[in-house]
């Protein structure tokens, strides 16, 4: 099968090639050490399967089904060979040796009472590619109803309960238990926002901010393009840094022998307020086309903090102080827009939107989310604001033939407690992510939360399915949700998406969702 590659990854082919060869072994290894983990969460949840050779069936599935992964990976979207983000590796290299260690007893989220194994995140990215899975369910494996239905049932999660499990690579619905509920969905919003901006942008787009010279009036502008991720700090990390751009702009700017400027900022990309509906709120900074490090005042990189008031003033200030620092004297900047006569003096552009995705997937970031939604309502002619974002993103949606009965959009990162969503969209969501026609999809699973060891699902999973569940995290008040996909024990990859509304505390119900996604992981069910 001839898979369609974005255009970056078609000369990485060769390379990704070589490194699947390399990791292959390591795939392997990997496969072994999970294997048990989910073998003593399988006897927790079921029986055991009769007769060694049912085990060896399923056990040497899961193996086959990690080690196909590496092949695929390598030809089929941007992520490394074995299917797993960068950042998965270097953490689990950093944890040290991959496997074998007793760590001890220590419980977590799933309930996990053996002594905890060191364990890599395994590659999930089985399946893609393939008309119909390879691997069939051992025989008299038990019904996936009868695994979840219980634990779904559990008080912790309310009276009110949305849950749908497909294989991706057929997608046929395994379980569905109140599917077409349209539930509170709290940031697994961030899915829909994520597919909408990658079918209406690309995943090679990129934002960008650029600095002009008006002529004849010594006005420079400071244009923001809408990048959530530019930053004002001194190692940048990858991203987009305002530092060079006052230091490209100064050098364009002495080449001209000017040495004083009228220092202005334009952020006319986006319309309307930029304050979110729940008002002023440490989980997002007011929505602007021009900000710097999310507005974020006290040095974080992610999570809640308290945010400046005027996220782009704090923008230009920092820009002005930088001029300063290379020789330009510049006014207090003020609000203004740039003409269409302006001379763009020096410019800088954020990692492919593909990039953007993952940080707002993995990390659960409100300000990319919100940023996605008015650069997919600005880049399919709509109004970029809140009501302008939503609707775009319902319309990319619709454009991709996915299933929006009961769905409702409000903001694109799930803030808005009136958004709904039904499992059955979330898991079409994931589906459509892992179709081999829609590669630039692709980071809508490799952004995903990896358990145990990336963003919001980096403390929970310490035991059972930790490095085989990625799955986006949701939590509001009264409200739990968790949506992802998982590698099962016949080697199936697996979208699920559970919804709980009134749930009776944030712990426990986590929790509870945690058991029910690790049950699966361990299932080999009909």
């Amino acid at each position: 099968m001839v898979v369609p590659e974005l255009k970056a990854w078609r000369a990485a082919r060769p390379r990704l090639a070589r490194v699947a060869r390399t990791a292959r072994p390591h795939v392997v290894r990997a496969a072994r050490t999970v294997r048990p983990r989910l073998a003593r969460w399988t006897r927790a949840v079921r029986p055991r399967p009769a007769g060694r050779g049912a085990w060896r069936y399923t056990a040497g599935a899961v193996s086959a089904g990690l080690a196909l992964a590496a092949g695929v990976a390598a030809v089929a979207g941007p992520w490394d060979s074995s299917g797993q983000r960068t950042a998965e590796r270097d953490r689990a290299a950093a944890q040290g040796p991959a496997g074998g260690a007793d760590h001890g007893d220590g419980s977590d989220s799933s309930g996990a009472g053996d002594p905890q194994t060191a364990i890599s995140a395994a590659p999930v990215l089985v399946g893609l590619g393939r008309s119909a899975n390879t691997v069939r369910s051992a025989s008299g494996g038990p019904a996936l109803a009868d695994v979840l239905g219980p634990l779904l049932a559990d008080p912790a999660l309310g009276a009110r309960h949305g849950a749908a499990v497909v294989d991706i690579a057929t997608g046929r619905r395994l379980f569905g238990e109140g599917t077409d509920d349209a539930l509170t969905p709290a940031s697994t919003t961030k899915i829909a926002t994520a597919t909408a901006a990658l079918s209406a942008l690309g995943a090679d787009h990129r934002l960008t901010t650029r600095a002009a010279l008006e002529p004849g009036t010594g006005e420079l502008v400071l244009v923001g393009g809408g990048d959530p991720t530019l930053t004002a700090r001194k190692d940048a990390r990858g991203w987009a840094s305002l530092r060079t751009l006052a230091a490209n702009t100064a050098a364009a700017l002495k080449k001209r022998g000017t040495s004083r400027v009228t220092l202005s900022y334009d952020t006319t990309l986006y319309a309307g307020t930029g304050l979110h509906p729940i008002g002023v709120n440490d989980n997002l900074a007011a929505v602007s086309a021009l900000t710097a490090d999310e507005a974020r005042t006290d040095g974080s990189t992610s999570g809640p903090a308290p945010r400046a008031a005027d996220p782009a003033a704090d923008a230009a200030r920092s820009f002005g102080r930088f001029l300063n620092a290379q020789g330009i004297t510049t006014t207090a900047p003020g609000p203004s827009k740039a003409t269409a006569r302006a001379t763009t003096l020096a410019a800088v552009s954020s990692p492919p939107l593909s990039a953007l995705v993952e940080r707002m997937l993995t990390n659960s970031d409100n300000d990319i989310a919100e940023a996605l939604a008015r650069q997919t309502a600005a880049a399919t002619g709509r109004r970029p604001d809140f009501q302008g974002g939503a609707a775009a993103i319902a319309d990319r949606l619709a454009r991709l033939h996915l299933p929006l009965a009961g769905a409702a959009f409000h903001d694109g990162s799930g803030l808005d407690r009136s958004d709904r969503l039904t499992a059955d969209l979330l898991t079409a969501l994931l589906t459509k992510a892992g179709d081999p026609a829609h590669p630039e999809l692709r980071p809508v699973l490799t952004g995903l939360p990896v358990a145990h060891f990336t963003g919001t699902l980096s403390g929970r999973y310490k035991g059972g399915a930790a490095g085989v569940v990625r799955a986006k995290t949701g939590t509001l008040t009264g409200v739990n949700t968790l949506a992802g996909t998982v590698v099962d024990r016949d080697g199936r990859l697996l979208a699920f998406a559970f919804l709980a509304q009134d749930t009776t505390g944030p712990d426990t119900a986590q929790a509870a969702l945690d058991r029910t996604a690790t049950a699966l992981a361990g299932c080999g069910c009909r």
